[in-house]
């Protein structure tokens, strides 16, 4: 009978000659959603979900670290009115991963190529976490492109001076990322959540499957630079310059804004100081819910979404 460590040890072997074969890749995970690729400029392959038809056109932009299948609960709810696309950035999940010169202009520019590639013109922008950022400045650059702006939970609204700007380029490195342990990624998510469902645990199982994918380490790679991105492009000041009507929504207990290492304090405060420079911008926060709210709480959002869409 084999020992335990000779189990384990061939697992490891296995698990890290998997990787290095190139067998499987990120490309490989199961979203249970169908998803394409369309390539735009500098080559880059983007994987979309284009699902639902309407007269309004809603382009789903993930978080720092996340993909199409966050947005699952909110498509299936959507699409019988709208026609609604889900992206995976570059460097994330399905799409193309490089040495790109990551910047929230970079992004900006990614939506408005995607866009023009498919012929979406007047498209509502939905962007969590770091991509509300994202959307943020896809407006603020391309304002004949958005009409409309859902912001969930966005990057953008917190503030950091220098020395914190410095301080998550430090806290937040590729081996870092890339060491994470299971445990860690489990405590991880579940802080993404006031109280994580168990459909959520998906996302869980593909974070740990993924750190046996070939291209592994180039999503470690842009995971920093999205950080890096976040906050070498603050938006905040620029809020006021927001033409499109805005919905934010935030969970009433999200545990990652304000960051609470740096800052601290209620969501509400975050909230309400970026939602209040935004000319034409209704905010809302959902009791009981943290920072994946769109997930965790998706009757809600996609109530609100509808509402403000009408």
């Amino acid at each position: 009978m084999k020992s335990s460590f000779t189990i384990i040890f061939t697992f490891y072997i296995a698990s890290f000659m998997v990787a290095q074969n190139g067998s499987f890749s990120m490309a490989d995970l199961d979203y249970s959603l169908p998803t394409q690729t369309v390539t735009i400029k500098d080559d880059i392959k983007i994987a979309y979900s284009d699902q639902g038809k309407g007269s309004e056109t809603i382009l789903f932009i993930h978080g720092l670290a996340s993909y199409i299948p966050a947005w699952k609960n909110n498509v299936s709810a959507l699409q019988s009115d709208y026609r609604c696309i889900a992206i995976d950035l570059p460097g994330y999940g399905k799409s193309s991963k490089g040495n790109y010169k990551v910047s929230m202009d970079f992004f900006a520019e990614v939506i408005h190529d995607f866009c023009a590639k498919l012929n979406i013109k007047n498209v509502v922008l939905v962007g969590h976490s770091m991509g509300g950022q994202i959307a943020i400045s896809t407006a603020l650059k391309y304002p004949d492109l958005v009409s409309k702006l859902i912001l969930v939970a966005p990057a953008g609204f917190e503030t950091f001076h220098k020395g914190q700007r410095q301080w998550f380029r430090d806290v937040m490195t590729v081996d870092g990322v890339k060491l994470t342990t299971v445990e860690q990624i489990r405590v991880n998510y579940a802080y993404n959540f006031y109280d994580m469902p168990k459909e959520a645990q998906f996302m869980i199982d593909d974070r740990i499957k993924i750190r046996t994918a070939s291209d592994f380490a180039d999503y470690c790679y842009h995971i920093t630079q999205g950080v890096n991105a976040m906050v070498d492009s603050p938006v905040f000041d620029f809020l006021p310059l927001i033409k499109q009507p805005t919905l934010c929504i935030f969970g009433a207990n999200d545990n990652l804004i304000p960051n609470r290492f740096l800052n601290g304090g209620p969501t509400e405060k975050f909230a309400k100081a970026g939602a209040e420079k935004i000319p034409n911008c209704t905010l809302h926060l959902v009791e009981k819910g943290g920072h994946f709210i769109m997930f965790e709480k998706a009757s809600e959002v996609n109530g609100l979404v509808k509402e403000f869409l009408k």
